[in-house]
């Protein structure tokens, strides 16, 4: 046993090491997954072919993963038919009058647009280039502008529809619906921790911002919201059809893409080059996250070879640790996993390790990965990887990256009061899905 506890440890750090060279994350976790398997399962050959026809077929037939084409695809089609201008201009209708307003907009923006993407990525990018060039006319510091279009895209992946809910779904055999209505709560009381931050920023700085523009009068903040009705309109469809039990979380996916689509050829924004780079795009990252979830199927029987997990729980209860020290713990290591590791290469990598630690010791698994996923949201943001941080900075090219980072710190903190506040309340998380789903 100690000769493969070593073998596993060699594996996981030649992983991270190609993980540092830039070699993609399933690439990384197929090769270290199957040299694992090769030296420590008694049939050998056999067992690498096996698992790695076995875990890849079975990856590709989850019917369940159907959700990520097409809440990715919703996600793309609204962009193109600019819907996510319409559910900016109604944010900043209703928030713009506030100083800091158009900062407090984005953040509402991203809020929204993330109901229909999922991905964090998508929501910085779709809402950075409505809201950036605005925030310049108005004169907003950079490192406001900058740094609340980084933090707003990080909803994406807490808001449901979340692709990193459904990769933790499918790594931790949860539900997928139960995760997203997990995340409603967190996700809109994380919204306003942003907002918060955003006044106590110019609060104390009123040079980061101007003066309040004049409040719109409130008949011109209800046509905004007509405006968008076609967005909004969806995400109601969508999301509260999950949380009605109308529809399982994959046919809300697929009324949801339907719908785009029907919004994308009424609105009259259907272009056929539009809609094939949305298309593409959908493909591409659909492709990518597959050959993660491969790479990570083939690695997590390695792991359980290696007997690192049975280990760890051993000697964290050798320790003496209580339950939230070892929490504690866990979270600090995503934190700094966070720092140089892209989010969905640390789920793949950790959640075989953590589940059997955190089940043992009692932790509700839906309550740990929306923590998990904030951990994470953190990571999109934190130097010196920070992913949003590069996105927004080829939408803002002539802004230092040392401005943008100084921005994101604000709302860095309030992710840390959210995981707080989540640690302290767990009933934040689990109310909505244990009163639909029963406990």
């Amino acid at each position: 046993m100690p000769s493969d506890i070593m073998i596993g440890a060699i594996g996981f750090v030649v992983l991270l090491v190609l993980l540092a060279i830039r070699v993609p994350v399933g690439t990384a976790m197929l090769a270290v997954g199957a040299g694992g398997i090769y030296v420590l399962h008694p049939r050998g050959e056999i067992a690498v072919f096996s698992t790695l026809a076995g875990e890849s077929f079975s990856v590709s037939y989850l019917y369940s993963l159907t959700i990520l084409p097409l809440f990715v695809l919703m996600g793309n089609l609204s962009g193109v038919s600019g819907m996510s201008r319409d559910l900016y201009d109604a944010a900043h209708a209703w928030f713009g009058h506030r100083k800091g307003g158009l900062a407090s907009s984005t953040i509402v923006g991203c809020a929204g647009f993330s109901a229909l993407s999922g991905s964090s990525l998508a929501s910085a990018v779709t809402m950075g280039r409505v809201a950036i060039p605005e925030m310049k006319r108005f004169h907003y510091s950079d490192a406001l502008s900058t740094g609340s279009v980084a933090a707003g895209g990080t909803l994406g992946i807490l808001i449901p529809p979340s692709a990193g809910f459904v990769i933790y779904a499918i790594l931790t055999e949860e539900s997928i619906g139960r995760l997203f209505m997990a995340g409603v709560l967190p996700g809109l009381i994380l919204m306003g921790l942003f907002i918060a931050a955003i006044t106590i920023q110019v609060a104390r700085n009123p040079d980061l911002a101007p003066d309040a523009l004049s409040k719109e009068p409130l008949r011109e903040r209800f046509k905004s919201l007509v405006r968008a009705r076609w967005i909004i309109g969806i995400v109601a469809i969508s999301i509260g059809g999950i949380y009605g039990g109308i529809f399982s979380a994959v046919e809300a996916a697929g009324i949801g893409a339907f719908l785009a689509a029907v919004a994308t050829f009424l609105r009259g924004t259907f272009r056929w080059p539009e809609i094939k780079k949305a298309m593409g795009d959908t493909l591409s990252s659909t492709a990518t996250t597959f050959y993660i979830l491969m790479g990570a199927y083939v690695f997590t029987p390695f792991v359980a070879l290696s007997g690192i997990p049975d280990a760890l729980n051993e000697w964290v209860v050798g320790l003496g640790a209580g339950p939230y020290t070892v929490l504690f713990l866990c979270l600090i290591a995503l934190v700094v996993l966070g720092t140089f590791m892209e989010g969905f290469a640390i789920l793949v990598l950790t959640l075989p390790l953590l589940q059997p630690l955190l089940e043992g010791y009692g932790f509700d698994m839906i309550w740990f990965g929306v923590l998990m996923v904030i951990v994470l949201e953190m990571g999109l943001i934190s130097p010196p990887v920070g992913i949003n941080v590069f996105i927004v900075k080829g939408i803002a090219p002539d802004v230092p990256m040392n401005t943008i980072f100084r921005g994101i710190w604000p709302f860095w903190f309030a992710m840390a009061v959210m995981i707080i506040l989540l640690v302290v309340f767990p009933q934040i998380a689990l109310l909505l899905p244990n009163t639909m789903f029963g406990v």
